[in-house]
């Protein structure tokens, strides 16, 4: 490890739900829940109002609708959530030439390697002039923290939050590790930690007490040593620069093995709509579909199957996950399922259907198959009109009115769209309500952030 706190780690707060309430002055010091609204749906993020009634990511958001009740729940708007992260990656590459993003809204800086910081005090300047440069050109908030390794940076930053800044100084790193819950560490979830806290280990200082043959006994060789190499702080992993995302993937870990066939596939479609949201998340789709299954005995078998051109559909996703599913023995049960999506482009399958189109026109007037046209019944107008099919209009997405202008969705259904008035720098606005095949009324781009000051609040640009 280095002698100075010279790697940083960036965690804007709440991003997801931050964008959605500086972009809606009528949700700025609200509960905001960003997810899927279907029955199946799961939170995506919490904007801190709702954190306060117990809603956190991953939940299923018939739960987070019920812990709050007067929550805005939004469909993302990941097209946009990575527009701003752009704007963010940007200000950290001209920090660094070694930024190692690990979502859209975190990511790992080193400091030394930019020539920006060479001690704490230098370190620290660069880590607020950051957090103001983020507030000034997006208007959101990010939390930073500052240390000698990528463990501790991140750990820094998730006791920064939120909007704050917390440097570890070289040194203290036991100190400060020590009292911390051994799930502090990183590779420790909930199956490792329910272990650890069975064989009487439940802080990182107990960690080390037990000492490294103990752990390699009760977490295996790999794991063991790892753990413990983290529990005395020692943290070597470079920071490493942007690299081509090859997979995108989704695993969890049982506690105790799942032998009830029903859940097991329950539990890859839900895998499934996890791999999903990370895939949109980065702008991507893919090809293969990768299903992992760990069985009782340890045993993993892996599967897959590619299809004819790459998708970010949940239910593509679902269905070729659960035939794969089809072809493998759970027979004893199940320890750990994971789905992954490869074959990655920055475009989706409906792309290439007009493209597959005309390949498939060239080819047959090519080979003289070509299919003649059959004439229309003579009861059947010769161009009839096709009926529209009824148009959908996402909760939380911008629209435009050609008499009341920009908006966004808040909620529709039974023929009816309701929708508020407002734009990033208007007070929050009028709510009206129209036919969703209102010719007046179409999906808009979302528009520009408001820029905030160091020091001024959302309250202060409205």
């Amino acid at each position: 490890m280095r002698n100075a706190a010279t790697i940083l780690h960036l965690d804007m707060d709440a991003f997801y739900a931050s964008v959605e309430q500086a972009s809606k002055p009528s949700l700025r010091g609200k509960a905001v829940i960003v997810g899927g609204l279907g029955p199946r749906g799961v939170v995506a993020t919490a904007s801190y109002e709702a954190r306060v009634f117990g809603v956190r990511s991953a939940m299923p958001m018939a739960q987070a609708r019920r812990l709050a009740p007067n929550a805005a729940c939004l469909v993302p708007r990941f097209g946009f959530y990575k527009a701003i992260s752009e704007q963010v990656m940007a200000l950290l590459h001209a920090l660094s030439p070694l930024v190692e993003p690990l979502s859209l809204d975190e990511a790992f800086v080193d400091l030394e390697a930019g020539e920006v910081a060479w001690d704490d005090a230098s370190a620290r300047l660069v880590g607020e002039k950051l957090r103001a440069d983020i507030r000034a050109g997006t208007g959101l908030t990010g939390s930073v923290g500052l240390a000698a390794s990528k463990m501790l940076a991140k750990i820094a930053s998730e006791e920064a939050k939120p909007d704050g800044l917390v440097l570890i100084e070289p040194g203290t790193e036991r100190a400060l590790l020590g009292p911390m819950p051994v799930r502090t560490l990183p590779g420790v979830g909930p199956a490792t930690g329910d272990h650890l806290r069975r064989a009487g280990i439940s802080t990182v200082d107990e960690i080390a007490e037990a000492g490294e043959d103990e752990l390699v006994r009760l977490l295996g060789r790999a794991h063991g040593q790892a753990l413990y190499a983290m529990a005395l702080a020692h943290d070597d992993r470079p920071v490493v620069a942007e690299r081509e995302t090859k997979s995108v993937s989704v695993e969890d870990t049982y506690d105790v093995d799942i032998h009830d066939r029903l859940r097991v596939g329950l539990e890859v479609q839900r895998l499934a709509d996890r791999c999903v949201r990370r895939l949109r998340g980065a702008g991507l789709s893919g090809r293969t579909i990768v299903l992992k299954v760990r069985r009782y005995d340890f045993s993993t078998l892996t599967r897959s199957e590619t299809l004819r051109g790459p998708t970010d559909d949940p239910a593509v996703v679902r269905e070729a996950a659960a035939r794969l599913l089809d072809t493998v023995d759970t027979t004893g049960g199940v320890r750990l399922l994971g789905v992954g999506v490869s074959g990655l482009a920055d475009f989706t399958q409906e792309d290439l259907f007009a493209q597959a189109a005309g390949e498939r026109a060239e080819r047959a007037a090519a080979e003289g198959t070509a299919q003649p046209v059959e004439a229309e019944p003579a009861d059947e107008p010769a161009e009839a009109e096709p009926v529209p099919a009824e148009r959908r209009w996402p909760s939380g997405h911008d629209v435009r009115h050609g008499e009341f202008g920009h908006g966004w969705v808040q909620g529709s259904g039974l023929g009816r769209v309701t929708v508020r008035f407002e734009t990033p720098g208007s007070p929050p606005g009028r709510v009206r309500t129209f036919r969703t095949d209102d010719p007046g009324l179409e999906p808009a781009d979302p528009l520009p952030l408001v820029a905030r000051g160091p020091g001024t609040t959302f309250a202060e640009v409205s």
